[in-house]
């Protein structure tokens, strides 16, 4: 879903990719949301939770003069380390530890979409390292929620220079939701199951029963 602009034609595309069924991988989704529902994008700028579309994404990559990506990645820190990478760095940032499917899908679409001709002139990818990718049903850890608050202000940091700042939602201010019915952060975690029934390695909403 996008947000407020179709982003085959937008001045900048805020994306959030992973998946939020594996704990410490939806860091990506979860930061776009939480953008769409504190802040009002400036004309021009679309939010987009790209999951784990990989190759689907390239026509929306190739759109869009500007980039923003929030990710989980590997890159050997300790959890929750935030790292900003920008413009030529990102398809170059192969020392990364590829840890999912998605991720190495990412980097080709960026060499994708400059094979066809296109893409953004100016990137920045929002990544932090994951600690916990395990917890099947799971939601983020301590150390990597606790970098979505930097990692929205770099990003709004980012637009703001690019000419293009958003304005703080009004408290008040009823806002649609972003993801499906049951995927927000709150109706999530308050959907999961406490400790005694929810182990680290599988959540019962999504296991198949015996």
């Amino acid at each position: 879903m996008t947000l407020p602009a179709d982003p085959a034609a937008c001045e900048c595309l805020v994306l959030g990719i992973g998946n939020l069924l594996w704990a410490d991988e939806g860091f990506g989704v979860r930061c776009v949301e939480a953008l769409h529902r504190g802040w009002r994008m400036a004309p021009g700028v679309a939010l987009m939770d790209g999951g784990t579309q990989g190759l689907y994404l390239v026509h929306h990559i190739r759109a869009a003069r500007r980039l923003i990506v929030f990710d989980a990645i590997d890159y050997g820190d300790e959890p929750g380390r935030l790292r900003l990478v920008r413009d030529g760095e990102v398809p170059a940032f192969g020392g990364v530890r590829k840890m999912s499917l998605h991720q190495t899908g990412f980097q080709d679409v960026l060499i994708a979409a400059e094979m066809l001709g296109g893409g953004p002139e100016r990137i920045l990818l929002v990544g932090v390292q994951a600690g916990e990718l395990e917890d099947y049903g799971g939601s983020l850890t301590p150390p990597v929620r606790a970098q979505m608050g930097p990692a929205l202000m770099a990003a709004l940091a980012q637009l703001t220079d690019w000419g293009l700042p958003a304005v703080p939602r009004p408290e008040e201010e009823a806002v649609a939701p972003l993801l499906g019915p049951g995927l927000g952060l709150s109706d999530y975690e308050g959907g999961r199951p406490g400790p005694e029934q929810a182990w680290r390695r599988g959540d019962a909403r999504f296991l198949a029963a015996d």
